[in-house]
């Protein structure tokens, strides 16, 4: 399926019902291991020239910094204008360092050339998964802090 979709009623749809649990399902599998929290909010078009900003109002938004140990991970995708972004809040953002960021988006931007849209957002979805382990282990009281769907705008 092309990444931009088909049309739906009013709502553009970006993926297929099995592209989206296949999303779901790396989410899943990454927080598994940590207690950290991932999620994935896919839109049309950014509102903001930087997507750094317009991921940042949704963080925000989404009350993700509302995590108990400040671990949670933003990824943020403007399909139609072809912009990204990766925010981590405080917690995991310091302990991970710029350079960890700055390769992530490198490797996606690999996979989206070669149009695997679905396996780079899974791939960057374990790699956040494996970098979270690493710094927040999963522990037994841990609990599904933010919801694991993709959220979606307009």
């Amino acid at each position: 399926m092309d990444i931009l979709g088909f049309l739906t009623g009013k709502k553009r749809r970006f993926f297929s019902q099995e592209e989206e649990e296949r999303m779901v399902e790396a989410i899943r599998s990454a927080e598994n291991m940590t207690s950290g929290e991932i999620r994935v909010f896919v839109e049309s078009h950014c509102r903001f020239i930087n997507p750094m900003d317009r991921a940042m109002e949704l963080f925000a938004e989404l009350e993700m910094t509302k995590t108990k140990d400040r671990n949670a991970v933003l990824l943020y995708f403007a399909m139609q204008d072809k912009q990204m972004a990766i925010l981590a809040d405080e917690g995991i953002y310091q302990k991970m360092g710029q350079t960890f960021w700055e390769n992530e988006i490198k490797a996606i931007m690999a996979e989206f050339k070669e149009k695997h849209f679905i396996d780079g957002i899974c791939h960057m979805i374990s790699d956040v998964g494996e970098a979270l382990k690493s710094n927040f282990p999963y522990q037994r009281d841990d609990q599904n802090e933010l919801a694991d769907g993709i959220v979606f705008g307009k």
